[in-house]
């Protein structure tokens, strides 16, 4: 486990090298919050200076085997926020600044679930924290309508948004525009498609292909620098577990806004179905 946490403490200490500033973790993402909470406080990194995310709803339970029945068990319930708040603080403490809702969808219930709102709303006003919710599958669009409405004491409770964006799956686009127009923090995921975005899938459509080699990047970046070139999208998160994927992903900020890449998602989208579907059949790793 040592190894591991190095291992995270050297991708961390190059993307600070980079200017990197945000950082993203969940309960469930193995010890991501303890080796990110370890790094932070070994480097002594100001509170100020680093926007740290988690997200609550789910439980970790693959026991770091890929082949695990379950690697994660979702549950938006009370007990288990009020339970997964004091294992991020343990983990995480002063440096936690968003707290999202881990992958809400209308069909979980967590947005009319009036308990884990109102603990939400406190939390809010104990801890200072921004809230949030990150969205998955085809309904992203519904969800983040249906928030985007909620109030609680007449007062808006979210604050932030994680969506899935890129070039094969825009169909949450016109929304976080929305979201982003009422002082929401937007911040996209799954820029590379879960892989399917990188050059390790040799199933490209062959205008990604062409634009790579014209340029001289890697398709990567190309899906990085699509998601930075959207208005709306204040963070956009990498994912890398390499310095070299990164890295390459790094290369996507000097082609913001290239008039090649800004609309490739009007070329290349999926229906969100299709998407969905081809996602749920990827090799988890």
């Amino acid at each position: 486990m040592a190894g591991m946490e190095a291992r995270a403490h050297t991708l961390l200490d190059f993307a600070w090298k980079h200017g990197i500033r945000y950082f993203d973790t969940a309960r469930s993402y193995g010890r991501g919050e303890q080796f990110l909470g370890s790094w932070l406080r070994q480097r002594k990194v100001p509170t100020t200076e680093a926007t740290i995310g988690s997200k609550w709803g789910y439980t970790y339970t693959a026991g770091w085997s890929v082949t695990a029945e379950h690697h994660e068990i979702k549950e938006h319930s009370l007990p288990v926020l009020r339970r997964q708040i004091e294992e991020s603080r343990t983990h995480l403490g002063p440096y936690l600044h968003i707290y999202h809702i881990h992958s809400a969808t209308l069909e979980s219930g967590v947005l009319d679930n009036r308990p884990v709102l109102e603990e939400l709303s406190r939390l809010r006003a104990e801890a200072g924290w921004l809230i949030g919710l990150s969205l998955s599958g085809t309904g992203q669009p519904a969800t983040l309508e249906k928030a985007l409405g909620i109030e609680i004491d007449g007062r808006p409770l979210f604050a932030s948004v994680q969506a899935t964006w890129n070039i094969l799956e825009p169909s949450c686009g016109a929304l976080l525009a929305e979201a982003a127009a009422q002082g929401w923090g937007v911040l996209v995921k799954e820029v590379v498609a879960n892989g399917r975005l990188t050059p390790k899938n040799p199933d490209q459509p062959t205008v990604l292909t062409d634009l790579a080699a014209d340029l001289g990047v890697s398709i990567d970046a190309i899906a990085t620098a699509a998601a930075l070139s959207q208005p709306w999208a204040a963070v956009v998160l990498s994912g890398a577990a390499t310095i070299s994927q990164l890295a390459s992903n790094l290369t996507g900020l000097g082609l913001r806004n290239h008039p090649r890449i800004t609309a490739l998602h009007l070329e290349l989208a999926e229906p969100p179905a299709q998407y969905w579907q081809k996602r749920s059949e990827l090799q988890w790793n």
